[in-house]
């Protein structure tokens, strides 16, 4: 298989080289050194090294995969004075280095590789504008990101601690970066997009973010645009964003689960989403909302707070699923759904023995009606005019149905 996987090399070589060439880096007074015909070569060469390192012959592949980098050095070193830009010479490195592990058979790592350096070099403009628009917030956030990853994550315990070594601190950590992604995924898109994007874009993002937080923040809007219904239906919109939430973490946590949830998530997602259409229908001009602090989602505060509510949650649930009854396991879990539906997620997804997708999957809707109570009370309490009517209708029928499913299923 030696010669396909050669191939292989050299096709990866061409696509890089095919954008080089079409991006105009190939001729004219801003030639790089080279295009086309020399990346392919590259990739070919990169291909044959590999072939040979399988056979054995280290020294010959090894002096092949050096000479084919120095080309790309010196070809960097020649421009060098009249421009420092190494994109084209650093692609042509990456290029042997993918052929290698082709032709020494790694044909999917090395054909991931070539793909993401294409897809980088193609959306070149897309990605300067993307680092033009995330201001020094943003970077912040995503510095601190990497903190708790690659920083905090290796120094904690693995645990287990508590009762029946639930707690895990380790484990516990890469719960909060995989929910505090969710995110913070969504608060950068949401500070990408721009005040421009409306109302409804900070509903739908901030349900992803916390649709308890939106609700309250509208509530408050609607105190001075009492007549506005765009604001009740970027606040349905967000509880309605808040099951697909749950609904992608209980997918990656623990696809059974996600898969019992789904006849609770449907019906419930197709009453916000025709409470957002029909509120839209009759909305009035909308105007811009006020200026909300926009704080990133990524704080180390914020990180531990959520990792203590992940391991009480957790113990509590293991408890109680123990020594209590059905029904205190589920009154157990609407408490920790109004307060944290991320822990009761996880919670779940991490089950105790003797508990079956369906209950944990009843558990859960019990914690998304309980948590949907409380953004009905905010709307109810804080809100006025057509908000104070709208989302609480809204969010009653989504309870009273989720009442009804966990009654009769």
């Amino acid at each position: 298989m030696l010669l396909p996987d050669i191939l292989i090399a050299a096709l990866g070589g061409a696509a890089v080289g095919f954008e080089r060439q079409r991006s105009g880096k190939v001729d004219g007074p801003d030639a790089r050194f080279g295009g086309l015909r020399t990346f392919t070569l590259l990739g070919l060469a990169g291909g044959i090294a590999g072939a040979l390192g399988q056979r054995g012959w280290l020294a010959v592949a090894a002096a092949l995969v050096f000479a084919a980098a120095a080309i790309a050095v010196i070809g960097y070193l020649a421009r060098s004075d009249d421009d420092i830009d190494g994109t084209t010479e650093v692609a042509a490195l990456v290029v042997v280095a993918a052929g290698t592990l082709a032709g020494s058979g790694d044909t999917v790592t090395a054909s991931a590789i070539v793909a993401g350096v294409t897809l980088l070099l193609v959306e070149k403009a897309r990605l300067h504008a993307l680092t033009r628009r995330l201001d020094d917030a943003a970077l912040t956030a995503s510095a601190r990101f990497a903190v708790l990853a690659l920083v905090v994550l290796p120094l904690l315990p693995s645990g287990g601690y508590g009762p029946d070594s639930a707690i895990r601190p380790r484990e516990l950590w890469v719960f909060v970066l995989f929910f505090s992604a969710l995110s913070f995924g969504a608060w950068i898109a949401r500070r990408w997009l721009g005040a421009a994007a409306g109302t409804l874009a900070t509903g739908l993002l901030g349900g992803l973010i916390s649709s308890t937080s939106v609700t309250l923040l509208l509530a408050r809007a609607s105190r001075e645009r009492p007549g506005d219904r765009s604001l009740a239906a970027a606040s349905i919109a967000a509880s309605t964003l808040m099951l697909a939430r749950v609904l992608t973490a209980a997918a990656v946590l623990d696809p059974s689960l996600a898969t019992a949830f789904v006849p609770f998530a449907l019906p419930l997602g197709a009453i916000g989403l025709a409470g957002t259409l029909l509120t839209l229908r009759h909305r009035t001009t909308e105007a811009p909302l006020a200026a909300e602090p926009d704080r990133s989602p990524l704080q180390f505060r914020t990180a531990v707070q959520m990792a203590v509510s992940f391991a009480v949650v957790v113990v509590a649930i293991d408890v109680v699923t123990a020594q209590a009854t059905p029904r205190l396991f589920l009154a157990t879990a609407a408490a920790a759904g109004a307060t944290d539906i991320d822990a009761l997620t996880l919670s779940m997804a991490r089950r105790s023995a003797g508990i079956t997708a369906s209950e944990a999957s009843r558990a859960l809707a019990a914690g998304v009606a309980a948590n949907t109570v409380v953004k009905l009370l905010v709307a109810t309490v804080v809100g006025r005019g057509a908000y104070r009517g709208l989302v609480p209708a809204t969010l009653g029928l989504m309870v009273a149905t989720t009442g009804t499913l966990l009654y009769f299923w």
